[in-house]
């Protein structure tokens, strides 16, 4: 399997060689072009200055003569052309080189190149000219007048070599190749480096995974300053492996308390049966224990209705939670009819302070009734008999403040932040609720969570407050 390092790299070094091919390609028959275009310029412009010179001389002298030889000369020599006259029939009459060493004196040209000078004006080709030169050269050939007699006086034949032209643009292409190669090369350097920074996270969150995958959720990704995805990438991970941790320690801790709440139970029950099973509980007492396993029994039932509310509670959509709106002050005095009996039963007084106006909140109406139905029944156990308990209602900004108090033991600082957790039950809870599972609160704070709303707890002097709050409907 390819890595995405190394896929990554091969994309980068195609996708700059793909470049550098596709703009070599131009550049080099570009500049060609350019050269070419340019040395055929020159060697127009150098045609109209002989041209000039010559028509200039032929008031005065013939083709042939040595002055205007040395004139096309040293115009040749200032442009490095190669320079010959010929008379109006094609042959060539004097040269810019050495007299004695210009061996195309005397050499006609070939019929075809005067018949297309006599037709275009100018030819501008390439080649050896049927043999005139030894090696291929660009050359311009056009006639000129004679500028008494407006007549054909003869031809000028301008040539360069094309080996010079060819240097000039090797010049060009070796300085492009080196650029290149140049700039390749700090290009593979820089992806091989930024490559390697990419993929090194990648590279720990796989490694990580694998320690997931061992149930070690520990192991965190190394956290740069880096903005990029790749950055965002690492952090969203070390979030999910704390979220992971998190639910792994939340698991085995309830895996622990439902273990501890199970056991108790069941090992009276299995005790007891046991012993009525074996003879060991004579008949007179049997229904004393067969008393405590029904209770014990009731207590599983209820432990696991509680169990699956929980869950249900857990798969709820806030969105869909909070997309009902209702009559929390009605909500409050139906709930409060139904615990009635249970404060006579204690001696209890209770006070509600709720306005008389309609307090319409949005939220789950079951919810927020099951969530008012365990705070009252709580208040109600904890409470010391003869007091009272206070339910109040108002409202502040956009929210509802719902809070249920009573006068009973107070509840230790350090206990107030667990008070909401799984199976948590506190000391004076051990010895006043004997059904209670350790569910209730928790299934309270997590409908108040649900709904994205908050609740809080407060105990002092012996005053206990649990306080939350819903959302006005606007």
């Amino acid at each position: 399997m390819k890595s995405i390092y190394l896929r990554n790299f091969t994309i980068t070094v195609g996708t700059v060689l793909l470049c550098f091919l596709i703009l070599g390609t131009a550049f080099m028959s570009v500049s060609y072009s350019f050269i070419v275009q340019d040395k055929k310029q020159s060697l127009r412009i150098t045609s109209e200055v002989i041209e000039s010179a010559i028509t200039a001389k032929l008031t005065e002298s013939n083709l042939d003569d040595w002055d205007l030889r040395m004139t096309i000369s040293a115009i040749a020599a200032a442009s490095h052309v190669d320079i010959s006259l010929c008379n109006r029939y094609g042959t060539v009459i004097s040269s810019s080189g050495p007299y004695d060493s210009v061996q195309n004196i005397g050499v006609t040209l070939p019929r075809s190149l005067l018949a297309a000078a006599g037709s275009e004006g100018t030819v501008a080709s390439s080649g050896d000219l049927s043999g005139f030169y030894k090696t291929p050269r660009y050359y311009l050939f056009s006639g000129f007048n004679n500028p008494q007699t407006n007549e054909l006086a003869g031809y000028v034949l301008v040539s360069i070599e094309s080996s010079s032209m060819m240097q000039i643009w090797r010049s060009f292409v070796v300085i492009f190749f080196f650029a290149s190669c140049f700039v390749l090369i700090l290009t593979l350097v820089l992806s091989l480096v930024t490559t390697g920074k990419q993929v090194a996270p990648l590279k720990e969150m796989a490694s990580a995974s694998k320690h997931f995958a061992r149930g070690d959720f520990s192991v965190r990704v190394k956290q740069t300053n880096r903005k990029d995805e790749i950055g965002e990438l690492a952090a969203a991970f070390n979030s999910m492996a704390d979220s992971l941790e998190k639910s792994d320690k939340l698991r085995s801790e309830f895996i622990a308390n439902i273990s501890h709440e199970l056991k108790t139970p069941m090992t009276t029950i299995t005790g007891f049966a046991d012993g009525i099973l074996d003879g060991t509980i004579p008949p007179e007492k049997q229904s004393t224990y067969l008393a405590i396993i029904s209770s014990e029994t009731r207590r599983l039932s209820r432990l696991v209705r509680k169990m699956l509310e929980l869950s249900r509670l857990k798969a709820m959509n806030p969105s869909v939670v909070t997309k009902n709106s209702f009559d929390i002050g009605e909500l409050l005095r139906h709930t409060i009819l139904g615990l009635e009996s249970k404060a006579k039963a204690r001696n209890l007084d209770v006070e509600i302070l709720i306005p008389e106006e309609r307090v319409m909140v949005t939220g789950d109406p079951d919810s927020i009734t099951q969530v008012i139905y365990n705070l009252l029944d709580n208040a109600i156990k904890f409470s010391i008999t003869g007091s009272n308990i206070v339910i109040s209602l108002w409202k502040k900004n956009d929210k509802a403040y719902v809070s249920v108090k009573n006068h009973g033991e107070t509840i230790a600082p350090s206990e107030l932040p667990l008070i909401f957790d799984r199976f948590h039950k506190t000391d004076r809870s051990r010895g006043l609720d004997k059904e209670g599972v350790g569910l209730g609160l928790y299934i309270v704070k997590t409908i108040i969570d649900n709904h994205n709303e908050t609740i809080y707890v407060t105990s002092a002097d012996g005053v206990t407050e649990f306080v939350f709050t819903l959302a006005l409907k606007s």
